[in-house]
């Protein structure tokens, strides 16, 4: 597998890839494709990094995030669909980790509570749990009752 820093010609396929890692993982998040396109050029033009990975010359994955002093924070990574489930997410984070990503840095990524498939493959590469965040969102907020 091959794999090169993205860069702001790459906006249109990592918004549609966004979107669909965004179905994919049942999220709340609203965006459209065009605003998830307005939100990658931000992050990538600002203080997160993205990188493509092909095989074949075919981008099939990609990963953004954000590398800080003592800790780099993994935003997404995202397979496409057609080539889910032939090691290419952990291959991509092989890669990662031996040819991008200091050693010496903590790593941390956000996994949605629900998406268990997620949660397993963070697992299998090396993550463990570290905490939880929890909500109450207004649809569900509990009201007092008077009496």
């Amino acid at each position: 597998m091959e794999y090169r820093i993205a860069n702001l010609n790459d906006l249109d396929l990592l918004a549609e890839w966004d979107h669909q890692l965004i179905q994919d993982q049942a999220h709340r998040n609203p965006l459209t494709v065009s605003q998830l396109r307005d939100r990658m050029q931000e992050w990538i033009s600002a203080d997160n990094s993205a990188v493509i990975f092909s095989q074949n010359g075919e981008p099939v994955a990609y990963a953004l995030f954000r590398e800080q002093e003592r800790e780099i924070y993994l935003r997404q990574l995202f397979v496409k669909r057609g080539s889910r489930n032939r090691c290419i997410g952990r291959e991509a984070i092989r890669l990662l980790r031996d040819d991008i990503w200091p050693r010496s840095k903590r790593l941390t990524v956000d996994v949605l509570s629900h998406n268990t498939r997620g949660i397993a493959f963070w697992h299998s590469v090396g993550f463990k749990d570290y905490c939880l965040t929890m909500e109450i969102t207004p649809s569900t907020d509990c009201q007092r009752q008077t009496t």
